[in-house]
This record gives structure tokens, C-alpha cells and sequence, in this order.
């Protein structure tokens, strides 16, 4: 069933793009490698027991929360609809 100008599926196919778009971003965000014995913005030490915790880590506790708390603030949105999107 059309609606509008929308194709059959259109919804569907923007949560999908919204979903891909948020795993992709997640997985791009893992770290990897080797782990830093000092953090990448305070230059403070990141403690052994983290470092093995987490393979790759880059940051102290502190400078990673102070990333999550502005990465959460995306909304989400799925920048690739339509103006049109029902999904806002």
C-alpha cells in the first residue's frame, strides 16, 4: 500500500539506514590495538587493571566519560531521509 509519494517499504528502509548507521558508528568507536599507557587528552595514566579490561584503550575513565556524554548526545536522526521522514 502507497503513501504519498513515499515508495511501499519507505519507513522501514529509513529505521533499517538508522540501525546500520548506528552499529556501523559503534564498531567504528571499539578500540583496538595495542593499549596506551596514558591517556590521548590528559595525558594521565590509564591503570593496568583497565588496560587489560579493555584491549586498545585510549583514554583515562574520565576523558572517556566526558565522550560519552557528548556522543550521547546524538539524537539519532537518520540523516539520509527525506524531508518527508515520518521517523523526526
Amino acid at each position: 500500500m502507497a503513501s504519498g509519494w513515499a515508495n511501499d517499504g519507505a519507513v522501514q528502509n529509513q529505521i533499517d539506514s538508522t540501525i546500520e548507521d548506528a552499529v556501523a558508528r559503534a564498531r567504528r568507536d571499539l578500540p583496538s590495538g595495542e593499549s596506551n599507557e596514558f591517556c590521548d587528552e590528559c595525558d594521565e595514566p590509564i591503570p593496568e587493571a583497565r588496560r587489560k579490561a579493555i584491549p586498545g584503550v585510549r583514554l583515562c575513565v574520565n576523558c572517556q566519560q566526558k565522550k560519552d556524554l557528548k556522543n550521547a548526545k546524538f539524537s539519532g536522526y537518520n540523516r539520509r531521509g527525506s524531508k518527508d521522514s515520518q521517523l523526526r
